[in-house]
């Protein structure tokens, strides 16, 4: 495709001029057509060149990030690659979302992998409702309503987290499970899943599962032990997970 134009926004002078200087050396593909220092600066910027790309810092005078986008409702037609220096929060909620974002101080391998990917989600036209997820697991104040994306060869499935019965390692991927009888495949360890599940009600109970707490019928005593599933099958529980999964049941 034909280089893609991006807007840098971002308060601090000094981190818009490195990342100038970062992406005219290290990404050819990309056209930078402005550069903005608050939101109400950005709003027009977007609107009078509408770029294919932003860089955008999440805090900024005049509001966040999020009060920019929610401006533009369900008309976002961009990629976005936000620029973070702390919040886990939000970090947690660009990885439920499959959204890219760089940790200040800008690290120059990580922005070539990211632009990269924005170069790939800008050809296969995703970036629209990939950015509703994003606004939809930010704005969730429950579990009930958070949603996570699997990515498959031809695009990718958005779930929600309270469909999902448990996950099963199976070598390098990991299968879904859903409440529906539905199963998926997914091209990911079990391990990437389990920091963006294990918030939100699901516990790793052996080197093989992730459950969905929920969805636990009954627990069998044994060395590790075992659950019954909400669709009957039976997981086994390690010895060494044991413990935290009687305490995350029962609590403290």
């Amino acid at each position: 495709m034909d280089n893609i134009s991006a807007l840098i926004i971002d308060d601090e002078k000094d981190s818009r001029e490195i990342l100038r200087s970062y992406v005219g050396k290290y990404c050819p593909q990309v056209t930078l057509v402005g550069e903005c220092a608050n939101i109400l600066e950005a709003r027009d910027a977007i609107i009078r060149h509408k770029p294919q790309l932003l860089f955008l810092d999440i805090e900024m005078p005049h509001g966040t990030a999020f009060d920019l986008l929610e401006q533009f409702g369900e008309h976002i037609d961009f990629e976005i690659i936000f620029i973070t220096a702390y919040s886990q929060y939000a970090v947690q909620a660009f990885n439920l979302s499959a959204a890219h974002y760089l940790l200040k101080p800008l690290d120059i391998e990580e922005l070539e992998k990211a632009v990269a990917h924005v170069v790939t989600l800008l050809s296969q036209k995703e970036q629209l409702l990939r950015a509703k997820i994003l606004l939809e697991n930010l704005a969730a104040q429950t579990t009930q309503s958070r949603k996570l994306v699997l990515p498959l060869l031809e695009g990718f499935d958005v779930v929600k987290m309270t469909d999902i019965l448990y996950c099963e390692a199976e070598d390098n991927f990991t299968c879904f499970y859903f409440m529906d009888g539905r199963k998926s495949l997914i091209c990911r360890h079990l391990k990437y899943y389990e920091p963006l599940l294990e918030p939100f009600g699901f516990c790793r109970i052996h080197r093989s599962h992730i459950v969905n707490l929920e969805f636990i019928k009954r627990y069998i005593k044994g060395k590790g032990g075992s659950v019954i599933m909400e669709d009957g099958k039976e997981i086994m529980v390690s010895n060494q997970r044991k413990d935290e999964l009687i305490r995350r049941i029962i609590g403290d």
